[in-house]
């Protein structure tokens, strides 16, 4: 006798197949948790980069605001020691944040680098009153100027001004970067 099986029209998942699909969404789950985690962590630089773009704008003020003023003259406005100028105020080279000297113009030599940078951050309660005070520690500036040549010749009263922010954002150490031109006139 030959016995016959009887199907009831049940079907369901072997225990493989259950495995199979459970490695999958595991799979797929980690992979979100990865995304989520870069994103947090591109989330949290913003601030930074934000700084980064302040700070170096500020640089660019500060030198336009001195030759506006009369406190640099156009033959020092260039980097100590260049090719430009040989007069040249600017600190060559990456320099760390720190408030201006005597002068108020950023990135010269008489920089007073006992007072390194800061921002002004919320409280614990979320304002201003009173305000805490976070050093820009890890951010270094370069600021480069350079003469402008059009078609070979150097053109007399414009300078490129090229300022550089170094920094690190976690794990991440980025730089922003400013061009913009200055000539001798105001």
């Amino acid at each position: 006798m030959e016995r016959q099986r009887i199907r009831d029209g049940r079907s369901g998942f072997s225990l493989l197949e259950t495995l199979v699909a459970v490695l999958v969404l595991t799979i797929g789950v980690l992979g979100l948790a990865g995304l989520l985690a870069n994103g947090l962590a591109f989330m949290g630089m913003s601030k930074y980069d934000y700084i980064a773009q302040q700070k170096a704008a500020e640089a660019v003020e500060s030198i336009f605001t001195a030759r506006d003023m009369g406190q640099a003259t156009w033959n020092t406005i260039c980097n100590e020691a260049s090719a430009v100028c040989a007069a040249g105020i600017f600190v060559p080279g990456p320099v760390s944040l720190c408030a201006p000297g005597p002068d108020g113009i950023l990135g010269t030599a008489d920089d007073d680098c006992t007072q390194p940078d800061s921002i002004l951050v919320p409280n614990s309660s979320g304002n201003f009153n009173p305000p805490v005070r976070e050093a820009l520690a890890g951010f270094t500036r370069t600021i480069v100027i350079n003469t402008v040549t059009i078609n070979g010749s150097t053109v007399a009263n414009l300078r490129q001004i090229t300022v550089t922010i170094n920094y690190t954002a976690g794990q991440f150490k980025r730089t922003y970067t400013l061009n913009t031109y200055i000539s001798n006139f105001s």
